[in-house]
């Protein structure tokens, strides 16, 4: 659905300067006197927290879905950028409030766990009660609801990492059965080893159902997993395994069932698993056993442990939150320190925020379209609520991420969501964006289970001159000062001069405010985490 069938405003957005309108044309203020007309102003209240430092500011922002003030309380609180990170990874029973009882949104369809429950999603599938894609599509607007929510802000970005990596979409015929129950098994191992991961990951009934492993037997081994689990999940094609050895990892697989189109029942079989003698990158197993389970175990734990698996996982988490091109010398220290700490995932991720190239990277990654999603939310501070029907904003969540060019966990491959710039940075996604952050600047759509603030809330005390009101809201959604460049923007989007007194009936107050305040959303520095 448009925006326009919606009913909502046309689109009117600033980005760096430059006006983009379908609304009546506005009388500009002269570029010539740019230098000085539009230097910033500061705002000033006493008792107002400081801005965190930039380097700060920087940590936070990669490991987070967006530094609110309420987020930046706590990284003061806990001593600075690195005692919070400190804190995310030590985990423990922390408060999180925002996610308790958030399951039961959408219940009972993201209740039900393992055999019984798979056998229970089935059966309420067959019946019309519930179809996958309804529980698929909630399971989603669950996770993008905890990353707007969440106190565990760390944990929450890795969870949606690892699930990338190991992506099982929730898009599938049968893989939805198992699905939340595999996302759970995600969020318990996401920091803790890879190994681990690893096992937990590969041996589960949703990525078995998903890459066929589920109906793999020693009469006729499937060799969908077994040959993804090198090229995509640990060592990658530069390991130089072979055709012999992808049959071998397909064999090592067996045994693990899942009852197709039946209950879905999860069990391993011994009678179904191949014996014999199997090598894979010149290790080799006598795997005479009829149970081999332990034989998989091994053969994960060795994968897991190798170089080329230590150097891909640490490249693909340096592209993540350091640059699209780290260093050769950076993927090789994150690398060592995964093997020398036996993978754990903890001590690669604080190597990785000490290092001088993390530190120097500021402004070299792109939030993709669900960060994007999760940040407005977060920036504009607004409150979700359990939804009573289907257009409350916990469930459209789901349509903007959609709209803006990807859903939670919906990639088709299993190669999962890139998580380079290249595949975020094109102008129908930033045209898609700038609508969705026009919209809900002006609380137009969702409007069920949400509530805005107010223009009067965003402004403080008034009155308030203009450049220090924009000062104020670029302190508050983009955690910096306000700039020349803001500054000019903040006063094109709404014909107002920077030294303008806003007071309460001000036509910034009153029905412009929309327009200021996407500028901030659609400014660079928002793009950018």
């Amino acid at each position: 659905m448009t925006q326009t069938q919606r009913g909502t405003p046309s689109r009117r957005s600033v980005l760096g300067g430059a006006l983009v309108t379908g609304a009546t044309p506005l009388v500009l203020p002269s570029r010539a006197d740019a230098a000085t007309s539009y230097a910033p102003a500061h705002y000033k209240k006493k008792k107002r927290a400081p801005l965190l430092s930039a380097a700060d500011r920087h940590l936070v922002s990669r490991f987070s879905y967006g530094v609110t003030p309420a987020l930046a309380k706590q990284v003061r609180a806990a001593g600075g950028a690195r005692k919070w990170f400190e804190k995310q990874l030590a985990g423990g029973p922390a408060s999180d409030p925002g996610t308790t009882g958030l399951r039961d949104w959408w219940a009972p369809g993201l209740s039900y766990t393992g055999n019984t429950g798979a056998a229970a999603l089935w059966d309420r599938q067959k019946r019309e009660v519930e179809g996958g894609w309804e529980v698929m599509a909630n399971y989603a607007r669950w996770a993008l609801a905890r990353r707007i929510r969440s106190n565990r802000q760390v944990l929450e970005i890795m969870c949606e990492f690892w699930e990338n990596h190991f992506n099982v979409p929730v898009n599938g015929d049968a893989a939805f059965t198992w699905r939340t129950d595999y996302g759970m098994v995600i969020r318990a191992n996401a920091l803790g080893s890879f190994a681990g991961l690893l096992r937990a990951a590969i041996l589960h009934p949703s990525m078995g159902i998903y890459l066929s492993n589920a109906v793999s037997t020693k009469s006729a081994p499937n060799e969908n997993l077994g040959r993804e689990l090198l090229e995509l999940h640990t060592v990658g094609r530069t390991a130089g395994y072979t055709e012999d050895d992808v049959k071998s990892s397909a064999r090592i697989l067996t045994g693990y069932r899942v009852a197709m189109w039946q209950d879905f029942s999860w069990s391993y079989r011994p009678q179904d698993h191949w014996t014999g003698q199997v090598t894979v990158l010149g290790k080799t197993w006598a795997n005479a056993q009829a149970d081999g389970q332990q034989v998989a175990k091994e053969y994960l734990d060795f994968l897991a442990r190798r170089p080329e698996t230590a150097r891909r996982i640490a490249r693909k988490l340096c592209v993540k939150f350091v640059s699209d091109r780290p260093s050769d010398a950076l993927v090789e220290r994150l690398a060592r320190v995964y093997l020398d700490n036996g993978t754990q995932i903890k001590p690669v991720l604080r190597a990785l925020v000490a290092s001088s190239e993390f530190r120097s990277s500021v402004g070299k990654k792109v939030r993709d379209p669900g960060e994007d999603v999760v940040a407005t939310y977060r920036l504009l501070r607004v409150s979700l609520s359990k939804p009573a029907n289907d257009n409350a904003a916990a469930n459209a969540v789901l349509w903007q991420a959609a709209g803006l060019g990807s859903s939670p966990f919906s990639w088709p491959r299993p190669d999962g969501q890139p998580v380079n710039n290249e595949a975020w940075s094109s102008p129908s996604r930033m045209l898609a964006s700038m609508d969705t952050h026009y919209v809900m600047s002006g609380g137009w759509w969702p409007t069920v289970g949400i509530g805005y603030r107010s223009p009067k809330a965003w402004a403080g005390k008034l009155p308030i001159r203009f450049d220090k009101l924009v000062d104020k809201l670029s302190q508050e959604i983009l955690h910096k000062r306000s700039t020349a460049a803001l500054l000019e923007a903040c006063c094109k989007a709404t014909g107002t001069g920077p030294r303008a007194r806003i007071t309460a009936k001000h036509a910034v107050i009153q029905w412009d405010f929309p327009r200021l305040l996407t500028t901030f959303f659609d400014s660079p520095d928002f793009y950018l985490r």
